[in-house]
């Protein structure tokens, strides 16, 4: 009955159904399989340490995250965006150009592990360093200098970007 719940469902959404998708392994359940993870809806599932809320203890859950080539996929949109050749841009422009990506990906991806999505919000910092050392001058010799810019830009100015706004900022460098 679930499954075919599952494929009814997937056939919807325009996706495969994946089929039996692999042993959800976690602290539970000690066998050996050779499949323990797998891609369904941009999320990878897969074995993580999950610190339980109520007493916050750590233990071994099969919990889901943004899937690496979900991560590829939404760099590869930053990256189509050319916002570090885009110097005639403000950099409220591009914070207008970039938000409702970056909402719409904290919204669906950063339900279950905000934390897996420090990597493509780590490479939208290092866009806008990259930005700012072609926008202004003083900072084209060196990275450093124009991290600490978008860095101090992050902490005076953090309602500028999404992600900013919730506290992940990231690297700059």
């Amino acid at each position: 009955m679930n499954r075919e719940i599952h494929v009814r469902i997937c056939e919807r959404l325009g996706v495969k159904y994946p089929g039996r998708l692999g042993y959800c392994k976690d602290d539970n359940r000690k066998g050996q399989y050779p499949k323990v993870k797998f891609d369904f809806l941009g999320y990878c599932f897969r074995p993580r340490q999950v610190r339980r809320m109520r007493d916050k203890v750590l233990f071994g859950g099969f919990n889901p995250a943004v899937s690496p080539a979900a991560l590829n996929t939404m760099r590869a949109t930053v990256r189509d965006l050319n916002l570090r050749r885009q110097t005639q841009l403000s950099l409220q422009d591009i914070a207008r150009k970039l938000n409702p990506l970056l909402r719409g990906w904290i919204g669906y991806y950063g339900r279950y592990a905000p934390s897996a999505l420090a990597p493509l919000l780590r490479y939208v910092n290092q866009t806008l360093v990259a930005w700012a050392q072609r926008k202004f001058k003083r900072f084209k010799r060196g990275a450093t200098l124009a991290g600490q810019f978008i860095e101090r830009l992050a902490t005076e100015r953090p309602d500028l970007f999404a992600h900013w706004r919730l506290g992940m900022t990231g690297t700059f460098v």
